[in-house]
């Protein structure tokens, strides 16, 4: 489970993504010189030029102002950077500053990687990044990562589509609910002359069926007394996913053909006229803004709603810093640079997502009409910690479990009940040997 936006980075050829674990894995960690000089090794995952750009300017821009600690930019890939940190860490060589997602740090926080940031962050980091955003990066009451940017899923849709269709246009302040959506895409087209109210991009269903869930009121995770976590599959976790089986199989509002795709592959057939809507994460909104054809009018609407409102699961990007580096005071100065507020909007612009922070999250240049800007921000507060963002052994659940259970649920092989024995009753034999 990846940044949305940042998933599309397996468009890297293998060979830049081997140059990159290579030069990652080459980093030792800071230097100090015989002046007593530090050198700190920052292992970016930018990989959209605008991102790239925004990231090694700031570098260079605390290089100009510090000449006590140096910064060393390192180019990572979101392809590799799991196992790639594991070899480092494990051989002593990781880099002081990471950057990664907060539903990768579970493993690397628990097996003592990763500093704890508590103490080490100055207060007007900490107060600016709400609650709910800290959550994502706090195992056992420690810190072990600053989130900074973080992707709402949207409905992208086809305006001129929807404007002619005369249904009622959602906003965040009145969004459709999950009912009302499932009527709106059998309003929109019901497959026939290769038509679709929607198309879902469901090659890895399970982050967006739980990040979704989470506006009906599902969480499937449920933590117990003793910290241990088992699966429950009730009657708020089927709201989505009912959803989506039903208007493939059901109404023929949705293609079964995309359930197979991911994001980026859907574009070819919504510019084409075949989709009235795919919901995307809000990144993707760059590739639209420069793929689309000359004339096509498109916008963004918030994802249905439910019992809890707007509510959906993220798991933020982050940065934290190596235990086993010598100098994390320095780092976290660094981190408290980089995340300044003006830099936030830089990076939040430059990877087209939403900053964590409070007062970037203000800027005028994410409120803006232009590429739907304000109805991004809009939805920020209502983001919350990834359900699955703090379970052992979620990655191995996701893969032999869930992975295939919801596309077999999805396509219409597995019916609701199969569904929920699979999730439920194999979902937590997995678990459970990880929390003996």
């Amino acid at each position: 489970m990846r940044p949305l936006g940042a998933r599309r980075a397996r468009l890297v050829t293998a060979a830049a993504s081997a140059l990159a674990l290579l030069l990652a894995g080459c980093a030792g960690g800071s230097d100090s010189d015989d002046d007593g000089k530090i050198t700190l090794q920052f292992q970016s995952l930018a990989w959209q030029k605008e991102s790239v750009d925004a990231n090694k300017a700031l570098v260079e821009e605390w290089n100009a102002t510090h000449s006590d600690v140096k910064v060393e930019y390192v180019q990572g890939s979101w392809d590799s950077v799991h196992d790639q940190l594991l070899t480092s860490f494990e051989g002593g060589e990781a880099p002081d500053i990471i950057h990664d997602a907060s539903d990768d740090l579970a493993d690397f926080a628990y097996g003592g990687y990763l500093a704890d940031l508590g103490e080490l962050l100055p207060d007007r980091l900490k107060s600016d990044i709400p609650e709910r955003s800290w959550e994502t990066t706090t195992f056992g009451g420690k810190v072990y990562g600053v989130p900074f940017l973080q992707e709402p899923r949207v409905l992208i849709a086809n305006a001129k589509w929807l404007k002619k269709s005369g249904v009622r246009i959602p906003t965040p302040e009145k969004p459709w609910s999950w009912a009302e959506f499932r009527d709106v895409t059998k309003e929109l087209g019901d497959g026939e002359d290769g038509k679709y109210g929607v198309a879902w991009p469901l090659k890895e269903p399970v982050s967006a069926t739980l990040n979704l869930s989470l506006s009906a009121g599902g969480r499937m995770f449920h933590r117990g007394a003793d910290g241990k976590v088992d699966v429950r599959f009730g009657e708020a976790d089927e709201i989505m996913p009912r959803t989506v089986h039903d208007q493939v199989n059901n109404d023929n509002s949705a293609s079964g053909t995309t359930l197979g795709m991911g994001g980026s592959d859907t574009l070819p057939g919504f510019f084409g006229g075949k989709y009235a809507m795919v919901p995307l994460g809000f990144s993707y909104r760059q590739q639209i803004a420069q793929q689309a054809p000359k004339g096509f009018d498109w916008q963004v609407l918030p994802a249905p709603a439910g019992s809890e409102g707007l509510a959906q699961g993220v798991s933020p990007q982050t940065l934290s810093v190596s235990e086993d580096s010598p100098h994390k005071k320095a780092a976290a100065e660094f981190i408290d640079f980089f995340l300044q507020p003006q830099n936030m909007v830089k990076l939040a612009r430059g990877d087209w997502m939403l900053p964590t922070g409070e007062k970037a999250l203000k800027d005028p240049a994410l409120h803006t009409e232009k590429n739907d800007w304000a109805v991004g921000t809009a939805l920020a507060e209502d983001l919350r910690s990834a359900p699955a963002q703090s379970v052992r052994g979620y990655p191995e659940w996701k893969d032999k479990v869930a992975t295939p259970a919801f596309q077999e649920y999805y396509s219409g092989a597995i019916g609701l009940d199969e569904l929920r024995k699979r999730l439920v009753k194999d979902g937590n034999l997995v678990l459970a040997r990880y929390q003996r």
